[in-house]
């Protein structure tokens, strides 16, 4: 960092240390009822978006694209480097 350059300023805020090592008590969480807590994941569930079949469908589509693209990539590179250490290997043995 240049001598010149001043400190930037920031809005994000200062971490905030642990609850349990600023209370100090250990006291334990309240405890949630299971109807409760079913309650919360659904009102949860309600509020994601979810994408559309076909969204889906394109990114599976792209994610198998690009690992045959990297597998053969690496085929490739794993060749070539087989390739020269065996012609390093017979040079070295004298062949």
């Amino acid at each position: 960092m240049a001598k010149d350059q001043g400190i930037i300023p920031t809005t994000l805020r200062p971490r905030t240390p642990l609850r349990a090592a600023q209370s100090g008590d250990g006291a334990p969480k309240k405890r949630t009822s299971l109807t409760q807590f079913a309650r919360e994941v659904r009102a949860e569930a309600r509020r994601v978006t979810w994408t559309s079949w076909k969204e889906t469908w394109i990114t599976s589509v792209m994610v198998g694209i690009m690992v045959v693209l990297a597998a053969l990539f690496f085929f490739g590179v794993d060749q070539v480097f087989g390739f020269a250490m065996d012609h390093l290997l017979k040079i070295g043995a004298g062949q």
